[in-house]
C-alpha cells in the first residue's frame, strides 16, 4: 500500500441523469483540486433510489455494465480529471439478470473491475429483492495506490464479508451506499449503529473503511448522509453532514495500517478451524 488521498462525494437525486452528471463534474473536479487520487460515489450514482417502491417501472433504470450511460460517463470523467473513480449502477446482463454493481475506473478511463452487491435487503422503503439478486464472489482490485474492495450498502452490516475481503488482500473497503430512515419505525435512527459496525470492521481487520451515502428524501426514505472514512484504529478521519451535498477527503496512511497490524496481528492469530459454526446452517 502507498499513502493515498481519497475523496467521498455525498449527493441527493436531482431529478434527472443530466443534472446528476453536471453535479458530478463539479464535485469530482473539486475532489481533484483538493488532492484526491481516488473519488468514491454513492450507490446508484446517476439514478434515483428506485427500490423505494416495488413499481416495476424501476427496471427502466437498468443498463449494461459495458457501454452503458454510467460506464461511459464515469470512464470519461475519470480520464478528464485523471483520478480513479468508483461509481455504482443498476446492471442488466445480456442474459436478463439484474445486479447492484460497483465499478472502478482508472485515471486513463479503463475499467479496473466491478463487484456486485452480495447481501440484498427486503422491506418497506428498501425493496431491493424485487429488482435484483445477490452475487457470490469477493474481488479485490489493485488501483496502483491501494488494494481496494467495493461491496455495496447492506453488505456493511456483515462482518464475515469484511473479513473475507481483508483475507483476499483488501487494504481499503469502500461501500457505495443508500441508507436512511426506517419507514415502519420513524423513531429509529440507525446512523450511529451504521457507522459503529463499520468502524468495528476496520479495527478487527486492520483496514481503512469508507462509505459514501445519499442525502435528500425519496419515496418514504430520508437518507441520512453522514458519509465517512475511518482508519484501522477506528478513528474517523472525515465525515459529512446528514443533509449536505459535499466532498470529504482523507489520507489513507500506509504506516498507520502497518503499525496497527504489528500491534494487533489479529489476522495471523485467527483459529480458522474453530470457526466452522459460522457456515454451519443446520444448527
Amino acid at each position: 500500500m502507498n499513502t493515498v488521498r481519497v475523496a467521498l462525494v455525498q449527493v441527493a437525486w436531482l431529478g434527472s441523469v443530466e443534472a446528476m452528471q453536471n453535479q458530478y463534474r463539479a464535485l469530482v473536479s473539486e475532489a481533484k483540486g483538493r488532492g484526491a487520487a481516488i473519488v468514491c460515489l454513492p450507490e446508484f450514482s446517476l439514478i434515483p433510489y428506485f427500490p423505494g417502491t416495488t413499481d416495476p417501472a424501476g427496471f427502466a433504470w437498468a443498463e449494461p455494465l459495458e457501454g452503458g450511460v454510467t460506464e461511459r460517463f464515469f470512464s470519461d470523467l475519470a480520464r478528464q480529471q485523471a483520478v480513479t473513480v468508483v461509481s455504482s449502477l443498476f446492471e442488466k446482463t445480456a442474459d436478463g439478470e439484474h445486479y447492484d454493481t460497483a465499478v472502478i475506473h482508472a485515471p486513463d478511463g479503463h475499467r479496473i473491475g466491478s463487484a456486485r452487491k452480495i447481501h440484498i435487503p427486503s422491506g418497506e422503503g428498501y425493496n431491493e429483492t424485487s429488482f435484483f439478486e445477490g452475487w457470490h464472489t469477493y474481488p479485490v482490485f489493485d488501483t496502483g495506490k491501494v488494494k481496494m474492495a467495493t461491496p455495496t450498502c447492506y453488505d456493511q452490516w456483515f462482518p464475515e464479508l469484511a473479513r473475507i475481503y481483508t483475507l483476499n488482500g483488501a487494504e481499503f473497503i469502500f461501500y457505495p451506499t443508500a441508507i436512511g430512515s426506517e419507514p415502519t419505525d420513524p423513531m429509529i435512527d440507525t446512523a450511529e449503529s451504521w457507522q459503529t459496525v463499520m468502524r468495528g470492521h476496520a479495527i478487527a481487520n486492520g483496514i481503512y473503511i469508507g462509505a459514501a451515502n445519499r442525502v435528500g428524501v425519496e419515496n418514504a426514505v430520508t437518507f441520512y448522509g453522514s458519509s465517512f472514512v475511518c482508519d484501522p484504529t477506528g478513528r474517523v478521519l472525515a465525515q459529512a453532514g446528514r443533509d449536505t451535498t459535499e466532498v470529504i477527503v482523507a489520507d489513507l496512511d500506509a504506516q498507520t495500517l502497518a503499525h496497527w497490524r504489528e500491534l494487533f496481528p489479529l489476522l495471523k492469530q485467527r483459529r480458522a478451524a474453530l470457526y466452522r459454526r459460522i457456515a454451519d446452517c443446520d444448527r
